[in-house]
């Protein structure tokens, strides 16, 4: 009976080692997550892309363009060396795919991307930084980003529409973005805004991570409405304030860990972005960067805008 037991034992112990070595020959090199450039008419466009396993064979994914949310990749496929995956239109024009072909050179990856236009664009993609995070930050001097009477500080990406009137930063319809002139690594975010009903604006930290500011009263949390953090992070609850009443964010972005207090109640709490949201600014994860408001998809009005930075 012993033998037998030992037997058994050992059986179990080479069936054990065997899954693993099989699982790690399984690891692709492509896998992980990466911050993407797309060469595509003279401009170029920050994206992102997301590879891992799926059971035993199969690779999938995640992707953003330069606008819209995170969509899923339902199947990359490998063949001699080469990857490729599929994705629908979202808020793209036209009706076909887009379609990407890659290939690992180094540490990079590198490919083409069939957009839905039946036109072929070049793309590049290093891994995203893993963004180190402090579990015991300290906090420098607060900064008033919003001085109450001019834009002084703040850029409108585009002709501005952006306005000062009695102490509040409005944008009065829809137009350009606005973008902060200083950058920030970890920060705390104070901030108050208010919407006319049915408008959509967000805060874009480090200018790569949107937090939604939607007119979604009783709405059922999603990471596409009020506080989510756009395509990534539902918040717990949708504690949004009807239309044309003041709110607050209170933010809190160390590496990529996030939390998110709305009016006062904690919807997202120390929650990792994965990576950059659709509309980023660029997609250098592991650089500082500005504040942005959006501004091009309704009116919105902010006042009391303070940023903490980390002192490291």
């Amino acid at each position: 009976m012993i033998n037998k037991f030992k037997t058994c034992v050992v059986a179990l112990s080479l069936l054990l080692a065997f899954t693993t070595l099989t699982f790690a020959q399984q690891i692709n090199p492509i896998e992980g997550r990466w911050d993407m450039v797309i060469s595509q008419d003279g401009e170029e466009l920050p994206s992102w892309l997301e590879i891992r396993h799926s059971g035993s064979r199969t690779l999938v994914g995640r992707f953003v363009y330069a606008m819209g949310s995170a969509r899923p990749i339902a199947e990359v496929k490998m063949n001699d060396g080469k990857f490729s995956f599929a994705i629908p239109p979202q808020w793209e024009s036209g009706d076909r795919n887009m379609e990407f072909e890659g290939t690992m050179s180094g540490d990079e990856l590198k490919g083409t991307m069939l957009y839905t236009n039946g036109q072929t664009y070049n793309w590049v993609a290093t891994r995203a930084p893993k963004l180190e995070h402090s579990k015991n930050p300290k906090w420098g001097k607060p900064i008033k980003l919003f001085n109450g009477k001019d834009l002084s500080g703040w850029q409108a990406m585009g002709e501005n529409q952006w306005i000062v009137d009695a102490g509040e930063l409005k944008s009065p319809k829809s137009g350009s973005n606005l973008v902060s002139e200083q950058k920030f690594d970890d920060f705390k975010l104070h901030l108050e805004f208010k919407y006319p009903k049915g408008s959509n604006s967000g805060v874009y930290l480090r200018g790569r991570y949107e937090v939604q500011i939607t007119d979604s009263q009783g709405a059922e949390p999603s990471d596409v409405e009020y506080s989510g953090v756009y395509g990534f992070l539902t918040p717990n609850e949708v504690v949004a304030k009807a239309a044309g009443e003041w709110q607050e964010y209170d933010i809190t972005l160390i590496g990529r860990r996030v939390t998110v207090v709305a009016n006062g109640t904690t919807v997202i709490s120390d929650q990792i972005i994965p990576g950059i949201t659709g509309g980023a600014l660029d997609s250098k994860e592991g650089e500082p960067g500005p504040l942005y408001f959006q501004g091009d998809h309704g009116p919105i009005e902010f006042r009391n805008i303070v940023v903490t930075p980390r002192v490291k």
